[in-house]
């Protein structure tokens, strides 16, 4: 389960990668409370409007962030974008702390930190390939994945907690801290040991080749389809939590917080189950959004906040499969000349559907209740998982045959992955 940590620089890079991450959680969570119930009356759509401004440049730099990641060197990439990210939080620290800040800062700050993550994301996700060899990427991007939501257990409650006490400004100005931690463990990573992975070549056409490679890719058109669909509708935890936390249950920042620690429990436990896995399979993707699909429905049923934060631990668990799943198999699968371009066009579908279902999902919210908020969440992951298992039966000799022996059976046999 563990066997990615071995390697010396991989288990540097997860150190600092966990000590930032629990930052990013934290400030969040901040930025959520402060948008939700500081800067405005408690205004799903604004949150979702922060959402969109933060992670849409996903979705328009896609031609020429995965190229960069392609081109340049990925360690010294990442460097500058943490780096950017820590100045950026340090700024809105400042700006809640002096008492100025506005709605349109918090949107300003979103969209700047948009575009720096669109760098970010696929010169980060494909350096992970330059610290282990092949065979165990999929362990070290489930761990990756594992980190990330093990910081969700204790960022947000953590943050809820402070938030209630000294303010989110406090709480951004912690986030530059921790972004430290990351920036320490690039400068310890040593370069020699990292591999020499081929570069995408000078040229003519290099962006028109990555899409082209996923077009003529149809499992990975599938996995993003997958991706989109429930990247888009289902994963805007932030809206229908908080919603859910304060207009159902009537609860304050710390009950927030707690919420996202408890999904992260879940969040975690799919993370390691995908790092005990030797390699990543569609079935695990398409399951995995049908279970995302029915644990939401399940969660928008909950008649209290107890019931619904118990219900949030099979949301992340089934959220978190379908992550790591979907990551590792198109990285594993993918040639590693193009693989920065086509993990731009993995994290432009993932991160940059959220303009387009994170404002209707807040509206949902706002104007049919939280529960139907989650209901769309439901629903994405349920029309995926369909999706999906057409495909497979159409394409990869998937066969259902029903035996009218004594025993009446059915059997399922499956020839593809």
């Amino acid at each position: 389960m563990f066997r990615s940590l071995a390697i010396l620089n991989y288990r540097i890079w997860f150190i600092g990668a966990l000590v930032s991450n629990i930052g990013t959680w934290m400030q969040r969570t901040a930025q959520d409370w402060l948008v939700y119930d500081i800067l405005t009356d408690q205004n799903a759509s604004a949150m979702g409007v922060v959402m969109a401004l933060q992670l849409g440049p996903q979705l328009l730099l896609v031609p020429w962030s995965g190229l960069i990641a392609d081109t340049f060197n990925r360690k010294k990439l990442v460097l500058a974008t943490q780096s950017s990210m820590a100045f950026l939080a340090l700024a809105l620290g400042v700006l809640v702390l002096t008492g100025a800040a506005e709605l349109w800062h918090v949107y300003g700050f979103a969209l700047a930190l948009g575009l720096v993550s669109a760098i970010d994301a696929p010169a980060r996700t494909t350096f992970v390939s330059e610290l282990v060899r092949d065979d165990y990427l999929p362990n070290a991007v489930a761990l990756n994945s594992a980190s990330f939501n093990g910081a969700r257990m204790f960022g947000p409650a953590i943050a809820g907690a402070l938030t209630a006490w000294i303010g989110p400004g406090w709480v951004f100005i912690i986030n530059v801290a921790t972004f430290a931690a990351m920036i320490i463990a690039l400068l310890k990573i040593r370069s020699e040991s990292l591999r020499k992975l081929p570069k995408s070549p000078k040229g003519k056409g290099r962006i028109r080749e990555g899409f082209r490679y996923v077009r003529y890719r149809p499992d990975i058109m599938m996995v993003l389809t997958t991706i989109f669909l429930v990247g888009t509708f289902g994963f805007n935890f932030a809206v229908f939590i908080a919603s859910m936390a304060v207009t159902e249950y009537g609860k304050e920042a710390g009950a927030f917080g707690l919420l996202s620690s408890i999904m992260a429990v879940g969040s975690v436990a799919g993370a390691l189950m995908a790092a005990r896995r030797e390699r990543p399979r569609l079935r695990f993707i398409f399951g995995a959004a049908g279970a995302f699909g029915l644990a939401c429905l399940l969660a928008a049923l909950a008649p209290n906040y107890w019931s619904f934060a118990i219900a949030l631990v099979p949301v992340g668990l089934a959220a978190l499969t379908l992550m790591a799943s979907a990551n590792g198999y198109v990285q594993t699968t993918t040639d590693p000349v193009m693989r920065g371009r086509v993990m731009a066009v993995y994290m432009a579908i993932f991160m940059g559907g959220t303009p387009i279902g994170a404002p209707i999902v807040g509206a949902v919210a706002d104007i049919m209740g939280a529960r139907w908020g989650l209901g769309v969440a439901a629903a994405s992951g349920i029309i995926a998982a369909v999706i999906g298992l057409i495909w497979v039966v159409r394409t990869q000799h998937l066969r259902i045959r029903f035996d009218r022996t004594a025993s009446r059976k059915l059997h399922i046999s499956y020839d593809g992955s």
